[in-house]
């Protein structure tokens, strides 16, 4: 691969504007993805993300979806690279891969699509999506072959051809294929709008201009990466929280030693060994986390590339629950990636308590609902329905928690109930704020979510809680938010561990936890005195 020569001296204006054309290609991609797309899960919820990276694999861009995806793009690129000869590659060549092993990702589900660009025949940089396929369902989760379909970087498309075997590969073990070609052929879209992009990017500011603005783009976000860090005062910080899951009878012990020391921060994480459970993080999935919550605290307008995480260091142990190794399970991992968020945020109160929120809710809770169409157009096809629900955010240092959202690692959408009605055999009865389940404070926390299921037709639900046995904390005398939590009618049989079935005519309930509250809540104003009702 040529070297092109990046040493030219750009003047600030000329990387502002080229490093918000880069911003408006990765939001343009993204949201042509999501207009193609068939799934519920990507149409309405916007369960994606999409970047750029130069050609040696390093973050240019990312746009604003999905945090915890970043961890399934940092080593992708290097993968290709490292398996795949780039003299040997082509305008055309689609790379596409999974596996949180051998395929740069952190779960199966979402499958990640690279294109190289290529301008005047020489690698420049790549566009990279991902989505979450909602498919692999009805699995155990005690090690990563019961997950579903590994898939390493592997050339999906060659030279613009598509290559049929694997593309056949892939789909016979999905379990609703027709969804996952049409997702597919949408992630292909949202590649080819930002190849197309770039290369006029480059022809009208000149390649060497743009790709030299994305190397002063890197040093950019570095340099305010290290003065946010040196503001802040020198010295080591540590917080210990539990996680809680329905897969095991008792919370699990995580602790965190954040560390400061000029304009450099350290993160030492202690974790237990890794599981037989789907609750496992790869090493990516941690520091995907990590990225997105000190940039998060430290200063929010750093740009979203690989420069920021330049002063940053992360340790976990290897083979723990935080850095797992092969062949553990990591279905669930973004519900560890939740805890983990809100236990960094733990150590950095300690810190600068006027730059954080109370603790979120600290969980993706997730409804899995699967079955076979025993009636209608699609009578005998087999259906999926994934949805994360939202819950209650931190109270903030001025203002209130919000209400009912995604926070941290997944950032996705509620699914509206027209959605899910029209779709799947599945009515919603009630979908409502859960009064009292908000911490207590001079700002309350924000309430979580009651979302009551009623099956029309008979099929299998998984239930991922969290905050069931442990509660969001609130800080400088702020209470905690409340419990989350399932349930089922009278009639229903036994779940075990969150998973059993629905028949025609019952209903699930499932109830999100809510978030901390900020300050003692007798320095609340007495016009804020309604919905200060303390979590129970």
């Amino acid at each position: 691969m040529t070297a092109r020569p990046t040493a030219l001296t750009l003047d600030p204006i000329t990387v502002e504007v080229i490093g918000a054309a880069l911003s408006s290609i990765v939001e343009e991609t993204g949201e042509a993805l999501v207009r193609a797309s068939y799934s519920t899960n990507i149409k309405e919820r916007r369960d994606c993300s999409t970047a750029l990276f130069d050609r040696e694999g390093r973050t240019l861009c990312q746009a604003e979806h999905i945090p915890v995806h970043l961890g399934s793009f940092l080593d992708f690129i290097p993968m290709v690279l490292a398996e795949h000869d780039p003299a040997g590659m082509r305008p055309g060549d689609v790379f596409v891969g999974n596996d949180a092993y051998r395929g740069g990702g952190t779960h199966l589900p979402d499958i990640v699509l690279a294109e190289p660009i290529f301008i005047d025949g020489e690698l420049a940089a790549w566009t990279v999506n991902l989505a979450h396929h909602s498919d692999f369902v009805d699995r155990a989760h005690a090690h990563i072959y019961q997950e579903g379909l590994r898939i390493p970087p592997i050339r999906l498309y060659r030279a613009g051809e598509l290559q049929k075997d694997v593309q056949e590969l892939i789909l016979l073990n999905c379990q609703v294929p027709r969804e996952r070609l049409s997702d597919l052929r949408a992630q292909m879209a949202a590649n080819r709008v930002g190849v197309h992009r770039f290369q006029e990017l480059c022809a009208r500011h000149g390649v060497n201009t743009v790709l030299a603005a994305g190397e002063a783009l890197l040093d950019y976000a570095e340099r305010k990466m290290r003065a946010g860090i040196a503001a802040l005062p020198d010295g080591s910080w540590r917080f210990e929280d539990v996680f809680d899951t329905l897969d095991f009878d008792d919370p699990i012990p995580l602790a965190v030693t954040v560390t400061i020391s000029g304009d450099e921060i350290g993160l030492e994480f202690e974790a237990p060994q890794q599981m037989r459970s789907g609750i496992n993080m790869t090493r990516t999935a941690l520091l995907a986390t990590v990225y997105y919550i000190v940039k998060s605290v430290i200063d929010p307008t750093i740009l979203p590339n690989a420069g920021l995480a330049r002063p940053i260091t992360v340790t976990a142990p290897q083979g723990s629950l935080l850095n797992c190794s092969h062949p553990a399970a990591v279905n669930g991992r973004v519900q560890t990636c939740q805890r983990v968020a809100d236990l960094i945020i733990g150590a950095f109160a300690q810190a600068a308590p006027e730059r954080v929120s109370a603790c979120t809710n600290s969980a993706c809770t997730v409804a899995v609902f699967s079955g076979t169409r025993q009636t209608g157009p699609g009578k005998g096809s087999y259906w999926v329905y994934l949805e994360t629900i939202g819950g209650g955010g931190g109270a903030r240092p001025d203002a209130d928690g919000l209400d009912g959202i995604h926070v941290h690692a997944t950032n996705t959408s509620n699914l509206p109930v027209e959605a899910l009605e029209v779709e799947y055999p599945l009515i919603l009865e009630r979908y409502e704020l859960v009064d009292g389940s908000a911490g207590a404070g001079k700002h309350r926390g924000g309430m979580g979510l009651r979302r009551v299921y009623r099956a029309t037709e008979d099929c299998m639900v998984r239930v991922d809680i969290s905050r069931n046995l442990s509660r969001s904390w609130g800080l400088l005398g702020g209470g905690p938010g409340g419990h989350g939590s399932f349930a089922t009618g009278p009639d229903t049989s036994a779940f075990d561990r969150g998973q059993g079935e629905l028949r025609a005519g019952e209903w699930l309930e499932v109830v999100t936890p809510g978030g901390g509250g900020y300050g003692r809540p007798e320095e609340r104003a007495a016009s804020c005195a309604e919905n200060q009702v303390a979590a129970e």
